[in-house]
């Protein structure tokens, strides 16, 4: 299927100075690629004219006059031929004079009817750099959320946001009560940046990405946009550039690369000042990630779930579900080639969780890396603030001998809302001893999308060798079924599961069949 596309452009003077360029899409030829969304697979602009200014005269800041000076000297490649792509109907967009040389994405009333100019990006690809943003989040419903939490739980999503991320698309979105108390987020990746905060939020970053973007060096800018590296290097600048977080240690460390990133960290002159002083020979590489063996499964739990949430090149996240104590999974970034031919090095890290239960065997020279991991209760993201999170983040980061580049990131996410007891067996095993899987009875909050309830709780016991012997199911009405190992009740009926919403919409696991095998 093929819908026209087509691109109108015009300015809008703002002051009787600087123009903006808009690009206007309407009801377009966009070429449809099945299952992804949409492509441009062309996009011409006018020849840009020499007299705009990269950056408004009014604003003010370091990063603007350190801007203004390449800019003067003729060593910013500036802002021509990056579109701007705000996705919330001007309800946070860029004002159309502060960076003049940008173009402008104006979407027609016939995609607007479709939203597809709405709301989370991913869906349409241009072929030129692009920063965007959408200061918006899914308010209603029985799954509330941000528009990056979305993302990360959306079948095909987190394919879509790599897409966007390695073809030189690069967007903003707040966290909107995502990354209040607790960090809700079920993984962390490069592919966008998240704000701290809701609507407006998204803003400083975005200003800050526009001068960095429009700092490097014409030669610099062209070869990372021939590369489709420009987004991978932003987040590495970023996170490089975060106040308290200088130094190569620091950022191989979690403070660099955060879920959600503070306007208080933010440091637009030291970005801008790092852009340009990239040379085209020492542009960073982007991280490939691939498994090579895993021990989290396909199907995993009462429900059938599985714990591979999701596996892009640049991040992977897992669900952990099983019974298990540790899970080990081995990752390769062989597939990692350095633009320039440069040799990598690449670096093992735990971003987040217990480094007591977090250990690394990376081989000799660092292309693959086995990771054990053990249980973790919900921990402190930092000792300094109170912020809850059940999730482990590991990190690899290539080192080009110029500059680091963008982590890959493995996330595994722990189900919180579950009670779980982990017993030292008789060979000195860690088990499961308990689990309690009645959240709804505990009114303790889960995500809807990715875990579910049960108003039961199991207790497994073990045989000398720390094999499964039996297990037994006490339901919240008191009534009581024993269970052999291989599943099958004392009766020798097999339990059949079944999914059903709660009174206020939340998944609940149903035992089909419980009256018939507690009455045998």
């Amino acid at each position: 299927m093929a819908l026209r596309f087509f691109c109108t452009l015009y300015a809008i003077c703002l002051f009787g100075s600087a123009c903006a360029e808009t690009a206007r899409l309407g009801i377009s030829d966009l070429i449809q690629v099945a299952p992804f969304g949409w492509i441009v697979p062309k996009l011409d602009l006018p020849e840009p004219e020499s007299a705009i200014p990269v950056i408004s005269s009014d604003e003010p800041g370091t990063a603007a006059n350190i801007l203004r000076r390449l800019d003067v000297r003729n060593q910013a490649a500036g802002l021509n031929g990056v579109l701007y792509d705000n996705r919330d109907r001007s309800h946070s967009a860029l004002p159309m004079g502060l960076f003049p040389q940008i173009s402008h994405l104006d979407y027609a009333q016939e995609l607007q009817a479709t939203s597809l100019d709405y709301g989370l990006a991913g869906e349409i690809l241009f072929p030129l750099p692009t920063l965007g943003n959408s200061s918006t989040a899914v308010t209603g419903g029985d799954a509330p959320r941000s528009l990056g939490r979305l993302a990360m739980t959306t079948p095909m999503s987190p394919a879509r946001q790599f897409r966007g991320y390695a073809t030189n698309h690069l967007y903003v979105y707040p966290e909107h009560r995502d990354h209040d108390e607790v960090d809700l987020f079920p993984a962390n990746w490069p592919y966008m940046v998240i704000s701290q905060g809701s609507s407006g939020s998204d803003q400083a970053f975005l200003r800050a990405f526009a001068m960095t973007l429009a700092a490097f060096q014409p030669e610099t800018r062209m070869r990372l946009e021939e590369e489709k590296l420009i987004a991978p290097t932003l987040q590495m600048i970023l996170r490089r550039s975060l106040k308290g977080s200088y130094g190569a240690d620091a950022y191989k460390s979690g403070s660099a690369h955060p879920t959600v990133f503070e306007i208080e960290s933010l440091s637009p002159e030291r970005m801008v000042s790092l852009a340009a002083s990239i040379a085209p020979e020492d542009i960073p590489s982007m991280i490939r990630m691939k498994v090579i063996s895993e021990d989290f499964g396909p199907d995993a739990d009462l429900a059938g779930l599985t714990e591979q949430h999701f596996t892009t090149p640049s991040a992977i996240a897992r669900i952990w579900r099983g019974p298990e104590y540790k899970k080990q999974i081995t990752l390769s970034v062989e597939d990692t080639k350095d633009p320039n031919g440069r040799d990598l090095q690449f670096f093992w890290t735990a971003l987040r969780g217990d480094p007591e239960k977090i250990h690394f065997s990376p081989t000799e020279d660092g292309q693959q890396a086995t990771i054990e991991i053990a249980w973790h209760e919900p921990i402190a993201i930092n000792p300094r603030h109170p912020r809850l999170t059940s999730r482990v983040d590991v990190g690899v980061i290539a080192w080009n001998g110029a500059q680091f580049s963008a982590p890959a990131i493995l996330s595994v996410s722990f189900p919180s809302h579950q009670l779980r007891e982990y017993k030292l067996d008789e060979a000195g095993a860690m088990r499961l001893h308990t689990i309690d899987y009645d959240a709804e009875g505990r009114s303790a909050p889960y995500d809807p999308l990715l875990h579910w309830s049960a108003a039961w709780q199991d207790t497994f016991d073990y045989d000398h060798a720390g094999q499964l012997n039996q297990w037994r199911r006490v339901s919240a009405d008191g009534s009581i079924i024993d269970f052999a190992a291989d599943g099958a009740s004392s009766s020798d009926k097999t339990v059949d599961y079944q999914m059903i919403k709660s009174p206020n919409g939340q998944p609940v696991l149903e035992m089909q069949n419980a009256e018939e095998i507690e009455a045998q």
